[in-house]
């Protein structure tokens, strides 16, 4: 009996340190699993995209190349802006940008002494700032990516030109008065159709860069031009606002209209021969070719100031007014 007391402590004691072995063994491969594990490379850079208003459409597109361009160099992209149109909150989003001593910056360029003072401030501090969709050259920007808007505003007078016949009363709706990317597109046009007498110029109104506000600002051109014939607006939403109230407004003939951008309610209204023609710009580009431009500067090459994306004209095909 003492024989077989012994056997079984024995045998206790052999499972027991079996057990604490296996539990060992496991323990160490599944911590060594755990330790070995690949871990997500870490962002080579971060990088922050300020828009001009962060829920507006087009800047969605300009976010969207920048995002495909971030994950092709793992770049850590944030994407900020005034909810709506509003410099104040842009410079205060550029200035927290510089304050949080992000790798790089890119935004629209603002026309004021505060924007090229950040923007010096943010070179002073090795921080590379370039400008999308809107230029700054009066100030220290390192580059620009967008459209040529001088370009894009000539290529709208020709067409107004070229697709129209006799006298013209023209109505402008821009988006923004003191928006230098606004102001270079209403030149272009002006410049375009200077030498052509029957076309002229019946007024300009602003929309805030907002349908409403190009709906309203339609209605007060027809309102005091009672003559117009024709409509250019400069951004993205001005085509529909223009769109809509020459649709309800009396009228023996649609005003001839030519839009901005290409979202995709625009290019709906090219199909359905509601605009005749809308001036294509291509933010996704633009995004992405910020990214690459930033990257580019991070890594000691200079790409060039100007970076100009594609610019050009769809038309709907339906003939001259």
């Amino acid at each position: 009996m003492h024989v077989l007391k012994k056997v079984g402590v024995i045998c206790f004691l052999a499972f027991f340190v079996l057990n604490a072995g296996l539990m060992l063994y496991f323990g160490r491969e599944t911590f060594q699993v755990t330790s070995n594990a690949q871990q997500p490379p870490r962002s080579t850079y971060h990088f922050v995209l300020i828009s001009e208003e962060v829920d507006n459409e087009y800047w969605r597109l300009v976010e969207k190349g920048a995002e495909a361009a971030s994950r092709k160099h793992n770049v850590h992209l944030d994407y900020w802006g005034p909810k709506q149109a509003n410099n104040e909150e842009q410079l205060t989003f550029i200035d927290k940008a510089i304050a949080s001593k992000v790798d790089g910056i890119m935004t629209q360029g603002v026309a004021s002494d505060t924007f090229s003072y950040l923007v010096n401030k943010s070179i002073q501090k090795g921080i590379p700032l370039i400008t999308v969709d809107t230029d700054a050259p009066d100030s220290v920007r390192q580059a620009y990516v967008g459209s040529d808007n001088y370009l894009a505003g000539k290529l709208a007078g020709e067409t107004m030109v070229k697709q129209t016949t006799g006298q013209q009363k023209v109505g402008i709706v821009t988006g923004r008065f003191d928006a230098s990317n606004q102001q270079l597109r209403v030149k272009g046009f002006k410049d375009a159709v200077s030498h052509v007498s029957r076309i002229q110029i019946a007024g300009i109104g602003e929309s805030n860069i907002t349908k409403s506000g190009a709906i309203q600002a339609t209605y007060e051109l027809l309102k005091s031009h009672r003559n117009i014939t024709a409509f250019y607006g400069t951004s993205a939403l001005d085509g529909l606002g223009i769109s809509q109230v020459a649709s309800l407004y009396q009228q023996k003939k649609r005003p001839f209209i030519v839009a901005f951008d290409t979202l995709p309610e625009t290019l709906t209204l090219l199909n359905k021969h509601k605009i005749d023609a809308t001036v294509a710009q291509y933010p996704f580009v633009m995004g992405e070719r910020a990214v690459e431009t930033l990257f580019a500067l991070k890594k000691g090459t200079n790409p060039g100031p100007l970076q100009y994306t594609k610019t050009d004209i769809i038309t709907n095909l339906k003939g001259g007014h």
